[in-house]
């Protein structure tokens, strides 16, 4: 029995490539499922060291961490966004037995990418200071943490480039490529981040901002050894040099499908910048009590995300052989190995949040914050799950409207005018915050499996 597990996870971490079309449902998941989850692991693992760091420098730094990364989180849902069009069409692509064609689906994507991120570093750069500002940050965290912001924006090309690629190599079933590109991205995050923050030989400490340059360099030579996989003959994708050409007829399909999608995630991210505007308004305590919580949260989420992605691939791959069946199978199969996952987490975060918060920071009034943060989260993590992969496999689908829709309604129409009336009017502060999220993911849960049995996304065109 061991050995053959150990066979599955050696097979999944090759790079020989696997026809996920064919064959057993079961082993096709887990093969595509192993190195995703290990690379979202893995960002998970640097997102708490980062937070851990930082959070020696004072609950200032923290505060600043939790309101910029959250106006990042519109940069990444941007990223992840324009990513889904790629994985998609590659996948499909793939499906279709078309590398041609999946090789110009991933140049054009790139060069898209890099002028999106453009147009997103220069006001980001430029206006860091009013943005902390509008986001409720005090005069004291603007002026420790604009640096930290200003950097963060600059090079959000790194974060572009990471998301758009690594959706090329999942959409072509090399998630082991993807996963180590992750992994050495933040494994030198994780070297650098006490060197930077805290100073070195001729290093001078840099604080906050330290977290920023380390997080940027580590994400750079990722994305460096990203294109250095896609050269020659180190991937299924193949880049011919008249690709690198702007294709317009391409770049509007990839358009077509990377709006929906990007938009579908700045309406999730949108929200928790209301949500945190909203807990800003409770003071730096809460702040940081609140952003302990959500680090922990998504330390679990991010290798379930890795779960959803290989649904996505492998429903993508499994339409363009046109086998929707197939497809559907192995999302149901994914969807039961995720429950399973948040039912356990859900106890663990519930019975455990004191010791877990406690972990990362020191101040009485953030603990506390933190805690029930974490147990409200607990109570619906399961929902979390169920709401993701059906979303995901919507995506790999190519039908990026749908999950759009649905984002629309539960976190702008319901999860943040409800997060308001609980947190302000009603009085319950991050409490009733944190009920308007596992409320609105109920819904979204609902709303999202009853989408993806109608059967509708079978048709989708990419």
């Amino acid at each position: 029995m061991l050995n053959r597990i150990l066979d599955v996870v050696r097979l999944s971490l090759d790079d020989k490539g696997y026809d996920y079309t064919e064959g057993a449902i079961r082993r096709g998941i887990i093969l595509l499922a192993i190195p995703m989850m290990l690379e979202m692991a893995m960002e998970s693992v640097f997102a708490l060291v980062d937070t851990y760091f930082v959070g020696q420098i004072g609950n200032g730094a923290l505060t600043t961490i939790g309101l910029t990364e959250v106006m990042m989180t519109l940069v990444y849902s941007v990223a992840i966004g324009v990513s889904t069009a790629p994985m998609a069409m590659v996948a499909r692509f793939v499906g279709e037995k078309k590398p041609e064609k999946a090789g110009l689906v991933a140049s054009q994507a790139i060069l898209l990418g890099v002028i999106v991120s453009i147009l997103i570093a220069l006001p980001g750069f430029i206006y860091a200071e009013e943005l902390l500002q509008l986001m409720g940050a005090t005069d004291e965290v603007v002026a420790e943490g604009v640096g930290y912001t200003r950097i963060m924006f600059g090079t959000n090309v790194v974060i572009m480039m990471l998301f758009v690629i690594n959706g090329i190599f999942r959409g072509a079933g090399e998630a082991a490529k993807a996963m180590r590109v992750l992994w050495l991205a933040n494994g030198i995050n994780i070297v650098l981040d006490p060197i930077f923050i805290f100073g070195l030989g001729p290093i001078p400490a840099m604080g906050v901002e330290g977290a920023a340059v380390a997080t940027s360099i580590g994400r750079g030579i990722g994305v460096a050894y990203q294109l250095y996989l896609l050269s020659g003959d180190r991937s299924v994708v193949k880049i011919k040099a008249r690709a690198w050409r702007i294709d317009w007829a391409m770049q509007l399909r990839i358009i077509n499908i990377a709006a929906n999608g990007a938009f579908q995630y700045l309406i999730a991210s949108a929200s928790w910048v209301f949500l945190m505007r909203i807990v800003a308004g409770f003071g730096e305590a809460a702040v940081a009590g609140y952003t302990v919580a959500i680090r922990l949260i998504l330390f679990t989420m991010l290798p379930a995300w890795g779960l959803a992605n290989a649904a996505a691939s492998f429903v993508g791959q499994n339409l363009g052989a046109r086998k929707p069946d197939r497809a559907e199978k192995g999302v149901w199969l994914a969807l039961k190995m995720t429950v399973v996952y948040f039912g356990g987490l859900s106890l663990i975060y519930f019975f455990l949040a004191g010791p877990l918060v406690r972990g990362f920071i020191e101040d009485a009034d953030a603990i506390e914050y933190g805690i029930r943060t974490l147990r409200i989260f607990a109570i619906g993590y399961v929902f979390f799950g169920l709401g993701m992969i059906p979303v995901q496999a919507l995506n790999g689908a190519g039908d990026t409207r749908t999950p759009m829709l649905i984002n629309f309604i539960c976190f702008w129409l319901l999860e943040i005018p409800l997060g308001y009336w609980l947190g302000l009017e009603m009085g319950y502060e991050v409490e009733g915050v944190v009920w308007a999220v596992v409320t609105a993911e109920f819904i979204l849960s609902g709303l999202a499996l009853w989408m993806f049995r109608r059967g509708k996304w079978k048709q989708a065109e990419v």
